[in-house]
């Protein structure tokens, strides 16, 4: 089954699914405004399309197309997707 989310006033939109048993999401983030995730479970985002700029333990780095990061568990992450509209898959990793 496929779930719908859209966040920051959507301004970031994703759908949710299941894939191997695993819990995944494809989603888009307009460019713009920098906005806080909060992780429950670890998650491996790997950007798609466009670049995102990603602040992890205090410190901000770009990820382009193709790259990935990963964010544990019951922390929490900063993103913007910069130089136009980004895309991305966000894999549940537990």
């Amino acid at each position: 089954m496929l779930k719908h989310n859209s966040y920051f006033n959507g301004a970031v939109q994703s759908i949710g699914f299941e894939r191997n048993g695993l819990r995944a999401t494809v989603g888009v983030i307009e460019a713009g405004e920098q906005h806080h995730f909060n992780t429950a479970a670890a998650e491996r985002m790997t950007v798609t399309s466009g670049t995102l700029k990603v602040k992890l333990d205090g410190s901000w780095a770009l990820y382009p197309a193709g790259t990935y990061f990963e964010i544990g568990a019951n922390s929490g992450f900063d993103v913007q997707a910069v130089g136009g509209a980004a895309a991305y898959l966000c894999e549940f990793l537990g």
